[in-house]
């Protein structure tokens, strides 16, 4: 049974106001991908402060293993993710970012600064503890690190038995967490497709292959592939999101570029849309005379949670929140995350972090505007705190 009793007389406001000096500091200097190295060693300076061990992995990464007193038992991940977006901040905020064009869009801050919190409180209580706990803090989510860090090691020696994540969330209330069995995000994928048609002149189109029609008819086709070929029950969402071509008004292209994304929630729905995908872009273009080629990349596959380790983590943040305070998320996100690829070595569950609040206009991820009440921190430390703790000091 998990022990009800858990008390956090450690998260005293003193504390409190460290980790959220800690969350604006990385806030105010935000790294892009694999650029991380003083968020690393800002992350460093504070476990050296309290005498904590730690490893670096892939250059900017820092993981840090917490071994319980009481002998051996489970190998327990906690991953947060460290890196900021190409995203100029229009918050106004005291702690804007002071690097132009880089933002914590996404609340990577915060989730270092939870994560660093509670390094701090699960070492307090590792005398309580068997087995043990590894911390990862995790460089470029965004372009998805989390293979690397895999390829690395990090889910080995020990050999960790699951692991959990979480990520703010503006479409659940501020002081609540989101749970979600099943699939929490789709997976996603990228394409880049090029037409090539034969150039001419706009007042003689017949004598040309116009590649600007074709990529439209592409494009046009992608649609019909969602809503009269996938079972609409299984989300898939396929967006051309860039298009390139064409030199001036009067000249028919010889050739676009469509560059695009592929989002679904589940593996076969996945799987037969590339298929599709490709069979579509190579029939159109050549029915209408002529040509393409297509670069598909695959990559994240959608998260998992795994049932039994996600009610374990709602027991516990519902003890230490209030069952009030924990909700059901009832549809998947059609975003991603890089979490995935740990969800699919071990079992896994990652779930939401509320930051909506009520009056106030609450910004999207990714926004330059996303800002967040710093009292998020707080209750992603006692959520991640409960239940690694309950997990390696509960009697079988």
């Amino acid at each position: 049974m998990a022990k009800t009793d858990l008390e956090f007389k450690d998260l005293t406001e003193q504390f409190l106001d460290e980790i959220i000096e800690a969350r604006r500091h990385i806030h105010q200097h935000p790294e892009l991908s694999y650029k991380e190295d003083d968020t690393a060693e800002f992350v460093i300076s504070y476990l050296e402060k309290w005498d904590i061990p730690y490893e670096r992995m892939i250059g900017t990464g820092v993981i840090v293993d917490i071994k319980g007193e009481k002998g051996d038992g489970l190998d327990i991940g906690v991953r947060a993710d460290i890196d900021a977006l190409p995203v100029n901040e229009q918050t106004d905020l005291p702690y804007e970012s002071e690097h132009e064009g880089v933002m914590h869009a996404c609340g990577h801050d915060a989730h270092t600064a939870i994560l660093l919190g509670t390094v701090y409180l699960l070492n307090k209580r590792k005398k309580d503890m068997k087995g043990s706990v590894r911390c990862i803090f995790q460089p470029a989510e965004e372009v998805g690190a989390a293979k690397k860090m895999i390829e690395a090691g990090v889910l080995e020696h020990p050999h960790i038995d699951r692991i959990m994540a979480l990520h703010l969330w503006p479409y659940v209330d501020l002081g609540k967490i989101g749970i979600k069995y099943d699939n929490i995000t789709s997976s996603a994928d990228n394409f880049s497709i090029k037409v090539k048609g034969e150039a001419g002149h706009s007042g003689r189109p017949h004598q040309a292959v116009d590649a600007i029609a074709i990529g439209a008819e592409i494009i046009k086709a992608f649609q019909f592939l969602v809503a009269r070929w996938n079972n609409p029950v299984k989300p898939l969402v396929i967006n051309v999101g860039q298009i390139d071509g064409g030199k001036a008004p009067n000249i028919i292209s010889d050739e676009v570029n469509l560059h695009g994304t592929v989002r679904a929630v589940y593996k076969e729905t996945r799987d037969a849309a590339e298929k599709r995908i490709n069979k579509l872009v190579h029939t159109l273009a050549e029915e209408y005379g002529g040509k393409a080629t297509i670069d598909y990349q695959r990559g994240y596959p959608a998260i998992n949670n795994d049932e039994e380790w996600t009610k374990w983590v709602e027991k516990n943040a519902s003890e230490v929140l209030g069952k009030d305070n924990v909700v059901k998320i009832k549809e998947p996100s059609m975003g991603a995350d890089d979490f995935s690829a740990y969800s699919t070595n071990v079992p896994s569950t990652y779930f939401r972090l509320g930051v909506r609040e009520d009056g106030k206009k609450t910004y999207d991820l990714h926004h330059p505007k996303f800002q967040f009440d710093d009292s998020v921190l707080e209750t992603g430390m006692k959520v991640f705190t409960a239940t690694v703790y309950n997990t390696l000091s509960k009697d079988e």
